[in-house]
């Protein structure tokens, strides 16, 4: 075990009241087990280990930061796909795909990142057919949940031939037969371990793993071949829910008898997609959206019935699993709840994206987390707008959670949304991403707020913390006049040095 002593740091407050001046940091074993001036240097004094010095030379020093919802092996991927983020319109995006076709022909083309709400009309399989021939395309929409494929891929990957894009679950299971297509070269443990790399430079110091392809078993192997850098929860789906509860692993167990994982590589929650997304209006909500003349569902629809998503909260929490409930529209929310309350399940909601006041006070009485993205709320403001309609209040809504006492936590849905928790800090204290003023901003969070929210719920760096820091060249919590001030320097944010269970994990001194 890594024992490290950070000489000179700034404690930033998160809550508490600043220190005066720099301290000593010291992490024994994974733990904080120091914190003072001119703390002793002699390996004698600490058993067990040679003590690595760094001269944090004034630096301010966090409790390291977590992103609480990744899909990590799309984000590995989506440096390899086409990126379609900026088209406007099915056209721009035909011909960016006939170009890539032409300039690479028989390669199978994966794009994502194409937000189709905003279209004009909807797409069909023939045009895509017309500018891909027989070349395999799938173009996955940025929220994640459709795609738009052509026949070659839709026979390749086993769909049925239609018109329409793949949406919902069906999209989900199809995703896992993606390497028909691409094959592994861009999953592999180094391409991880570049991601896991990136990560840490941000100052992350830990992911909750919601992939939907995968298992526990991959993790293991991915670990063992390097990717032993970062904390990792590694959740499961309700297909692979009874194959975890005959291993006998519950959450926060370490995923392989081996004194080297010990609470690095663990457990996380059964992971449950009880509703759509905003943007493929699919998101199950109490009132109709404003095109709901257009739509087969016009509140969007459950993934579930009340009766089965009950089953699979009471099923996870009887074996010792937490849950993680994806419910984007306030109806979701709800019913997540009710399915909370029957079962004496914990766990979270994830995303919370539109939720009724009456909710938010719920979910603290319940004890639960609400996990946000914050970033999302950047691409989704116009569209929320215009097909929610009068809801925007209620929508992202961090200030009236936090305020019915609700335990926040924050990450990206990466790659939704770039993994990187200063956008998503700067993003909570400023609801902008242009020149716009802040939307709804009586739902921001002020900085200590966000940082508070990014730490996996520690109270700051203390004695009998864990050893996971991140030094930085910058005060992340120094005053500004106007939010976007706020908001432009988060995202700026130097990183000096990351530190995971005592080991400097990424170094920019």
């Amino acid at each position: 075990m890594s024992h490290l002593l950070l000489r000179g740091a700034r404690l930033v407050p998160l809550g508490a009241e600043p220190r005066d001046a720099p301290v000593d940091v010291l992490i024994r074993d994974g733990v904080v087990t120091a914190v003072g001036e001119r703390l002793q240097t002699a390996a004698s004094a600490v058993a067990g280990g040679v003590v690595e010095e760094v001269d944090a030379a004034g630096r301010w020093l966090i409790p390291g930061l977590w992103d609480q919802h990744t899909h990590l092996g799309q984000w590995t991927l989506s440096r390899s796909r086409l990126d379609t983020a900026g088209m406007q319109s099915p056209e721009a995006l035909t011909q960016l795909v006939g170009e890539r076709v032409a300039a690479e022909p028989g390669r199978p083309v994966i794009g994502w990142g194409h937000r189709p709400a905003v279209w004009p009309r909807e797409v069909d399989v023939a045009e895509l057919d017309a500018v891909s021939g027989v070349t395999p395309v799938v173009l996955i929409a940025g929220d994640g949940h459709h795609a738009w494929l052509n026949s070659a891929a839709l026979a390749a990957l086993g769909l049925g031939a239609r018109q329409d894009v793949v949406r919902e679950n069906e999209w989900f299971a199809a995703y896992e037969r993606l390497t028909r297509l691409t094959g592994d070269a861009d999953t592999t443990p180094a391409a991880y371990r570049a991601t896991l790399e990136h990560a840490a430079s941000m100052g992350v110091v830990g992911l909750v793993e919601l992939e939907f392809s995968g298992g526990t078993d991959d993790w293991v192997e991915r670990w063992h071949a390097g990717c032993d850098l970062l904390r990792v929860r590694v959740a499961t789906y309700a297909d692979r829910l009874e194959e975890v509860i005959g291993a006998g692993l519950r959450t926060g167990d370490p995923l392989a008898d081996d004194p080297g994982l010990v609470d690095r590589l663990v457990m996380g929650p059964l992971k449950i997609i009880s509703d759509g997304s905003l943007n493929t209006r699919t998101a199950w909500c109490c009132e109709p959206y404003a095109d709901a003349g257009s739509l087969e569902h016009p509140c969007g629809a459950a993934n579930l019935a009340p009766h089965e998503l009950q089953a699979h909260h009471a099923r996870a929490h009887m074996s010792g699993l937490e849950v993680a409930t994806h419910a984007i529209g306030d109806a979701a929310v709800g019913a997540a709840l009710d399915a909370y309350a029957a079962t004496g399940a914990r766990g979270s909601i994830e995303h919370a994206q539109l939720i009724g006041l009456d909710d938010a006070v719920r979910l603290a009485r319940l004890g639960l987390r609400a996990s946000v993205q914050p970033a999302h709320l950047l691409d989704d403001r116009d569209l929320a707008e215009s097909i929610w309609p009068g809801r925007g209040q209620r929508t992202f809504a961090f200030r009236s959670l936090l305020d019915a006492g609700v335990r926040l936590v924050l990450g990206s849905d990466a790659p939704v949304a770039p993994l990187d928790p200063w956008l998503a800090m700067a993003a909570a204290v400023h609801r902008s991403a242009d020149d716009r003023p802040a939307w709804h901003p009586e739902q921001a969070l002020t900085p200590t707020e966000a940082l508070a929210a990014s730490v996996d719920e520690q109270p700051g760096v203390g004695v009998g913390s864990r050893g996971d820091v991140v030094l930085l060249d910058a005060d992340p919590l120094a005053p500004h006049a106007e939010t976007a001030d706020a908001a432009a320097a988060l995202r700026a944010i130097p990183v000096a040095l990351t530190v995971v269970a005592g080991r400097v994990v990424h170094r920019a001194l």
